[in-house]
């Protein structure tokens, strides 16, 4: 008993100990943390300058950080709405001089870069200096800076000024070698999202539809290089085609840049427009810290219109990770949105490039209810196209960038049957029992019956007629119409606009203030749904529905391959959807 006694109380006092430090690394991280967001506050309060960094990723949501005191980070990530309201604000802000943009491969699409590019414009009209600078330009990054006064490139830099590539990967010839027999149905001559796995190059309508959205991205790039370089986009084009931009030196010579300085130059130059001198140093804000500042300052009356950001592949049940669209999980906001009485119109923000046909409709019967009720316009980012698309269709209004990827009007299904494989490469064999003809579809296991595989091409012709009818009635249009537009073809904004898929090319505050016109209100003020996630949260959902070794195997995985990781995940999505019904487009266009 004594000995047991001993034990207990031993095991008491350690459980005391151990909770004793838990909660003090609890007090200390949220005082450590209660600081650092203070002391951020305080500096971007006393900024000069305010920076933009292109080489971080902008989502259409900001996020919380709550982890930001452990990596230094900042305590919010400003998302693509963030952005431009505070370069909005910057133009009056007597604490902002001017803007620096830092040059460099851009991960973002091209509507987020025009967007951005935009709001940059529109600050200038403020007199203050905007000033871009980099050691490696892409061309992305260069369409944004073309908005800067002056562009400057380090001596020994590098800038693209090469034209447009879209590299599909075929994964035909790897699925003969395996004996894997790829079953495929789609509706429409441009649904190529299934061609990397019934053909070895790409098809010739996919070829049209790809030169079309390249064609169309392009005069938007040239349009832009042309006007910071006071020439004409004919003479930026030729400078492409020939390969004329190799070196620094190039871009000089052909005024695409200011100046070829080095970094302390340019800061000199800074100086000399902020009043600094000698060795006073320049105050710089960065774009997160600013928004963080800012963001909870809310304006206007009672009033709400509320942004309903849907980002991400669209997916069936809750959300599991982060920039998803899961069905029951959006669908939940979308009510939130609806049962508040003080929201009186909706702009539903979509850059999505699809996914499940089932969440699809889903989603968009909870929008219908939603219309029903109040006002809902569409903005689309990067891309709105099929199921993304399909959700936006019923809008009163809808609204795009002249670069957003749109349209792809189509459904596609997919099986895999595995059956040759398993039996020539490993000895494995499958049998079975069953009371009913189509008992066990979907199957990997066998080949699809004549009669089978018409049942699924049945299903995959009666969603896109639902998927027609619903375009018919949203942007009420003719059969003929939407016959003639739809196939599958991907379109860019300006070409959705002179087909009707759309009704406007502009951003996402002026989608606002069409919402709020449709409303009749005046005063208001934005509230976003979901409201911003703190990272912690994403990661605490992730180990949810998952252990934590496959959580770290994935994220090392990421790391180790980087942009060849996407392959693996449209194989895993692709091994996901087996049988199922999908709207989804066949790629995800890059800006570099």
């Amino acid at each position: 008993m004594r000995e047991f006694l001993k034990m207990f109380f031993a095991s008491l006092l350690a459980m005391v100990i151990a909770g004793v430090v838990i909660v003090g690394l609890t007090v200390g991280a949220v005082v450590s943390l209660t600081k650092a967001i203070s002391e951020q506050e305080n500096e971007t309060l006393n900024g000069d300058v305010l920076v933009l960094d292109l080489s971080k990723r902008i989502h259409e949501a900001g996020q919380s950080n709550s982890l930001a005191v452990f990596s230094k980070g900042s305590a919010y990530e400003a998302g693509l709405h963030d952005i431009t309201k505070a370069l909005s604000r910057a133009k009056t802000d007597k604490g902002v001089k001017g803007i620096l943009i830092k040059l460099s491969p851009a991960p973002d699409g091209w509507a987020t870069l025009q967007h951005v590019r935009m709001a940059l414009v529109d600050f200038k009209t403020s007199g203050k200096f905007v000033y871009a600078y980099g050691e490696d330009i892409s061309q992305g990054a260069y369409y944004v800076g073309s908005a800067a006064d002056s562009i400057y490139l380090n001596p020994a830099g590098g800038i693209e000024l090469k034209g447009l590539a879209t590299v599909l990967t075929f994964f035909k010839g790897t699925l003969d070698r395996l004996e894997v027999q790829p079953e495929i149905f789609y509706a429409g001559k441009f649904k190529s999202a299934t061609e990397p796995f019934r053909a070895e190059k790409i098809s010739e309508p996919n070829r049209e539809q790809l030169a079309a959205m390249q064609g169309g991205i392009w005069s938007e790039y040239l349009a832009a290089a042309a006007q910071y370089t006071r020439t004409t986009p004919a003479e930026i084009n030729r400078l492409a085609q020939e390969g004329t931009i190799q070196f620094p030196s190039d871009a000089l010579k052909n005024k695409m840049v200011a100046g070829l300085l080095y970094w302390d130059q340019v800061e000199d130059r800074i100086k000399a427009r902020t009043g600094k001198k000698g060795d006073d140093k320049i105050k710089y804000i960065a774009m997160d810290e600013y928004v963080s500042t800012n963001r909870l300052e809310a304006k206007g009356g009672e009033n709400k219109i509320a942004v309903l950001i849907a980002e991400g592949e669209i997916v069936d049940g809750e959300q599991s990770n982060e920039n998803q669209i899961a069905s029951k999980t959006f669908c939940e906001e979308i009510r939130k949105v609806r049962n508040d009485d003080a929201i009186k119109a909706v702009v539903l923000r979509v850059n999505s490039p699809g996914g499940s046909a089932m969440a699809s409709e889903v989603i968009l019967r909870e929008l219908e209810l939603l219309k029903q009720r109040k006002h809902v316009v569409v903005s689309m980012g990067d891309y709105a196209a099929s199921g993304g698309y399909y959700i936006a269709s019923n809008a009163d209004s809808i609204f795009a960038m002249p670069t957003t990827i749109t349209g792809s009007i189509g459904v596609f299904g997919m099986m895999f049957n595995i059956d040759k494989m398993m039996k020539n490469k490993l000895g494995v064999t499958f049998d079975q029992v069953k009371n009913a003809p189509y008992a066990d579809l979907p199957t990997v296991s066998r080949p699809l019956t004549p009669q089978e595989a018409q049942r699924m091409q049945n299903s995959v012709d009666t969603i896109y007629g639902i998927f027609k009818n619903h375009v018919v009635q949203g942007r009420k249009l003719s059969q003929p119409e939407v016959d003639s537009i739809a196939q599958g073809r991907i379109w860019t904004g300006t070409d959705a606009l002179r087909l009707h898929l759309v009704d406007r090319l502009g951003s996402l505050g002026e989608a606002v203030s069409c919402a709020a016109g449709l409303a009749k209100v005046a005063g208001y003020k934005i509230v976003t749904y979901p409201e911003p996630e703190d990272k912690l949260n994403m990661l605490m959902r992730r180990f949810k529905n998952n252990t934590a070794a496959s959580v770290a195997i994935k994220e090392a995985m990421k790391a180790e391959l980087s942009t060849e990781y996407q392959y693996y995940e449209k194989i895993q999505g692709f091994r996901k959807m087996n049988g199922k019904a999908m709207m989804a487009m066949p790629f995800i266009p890059e800006t570099n």
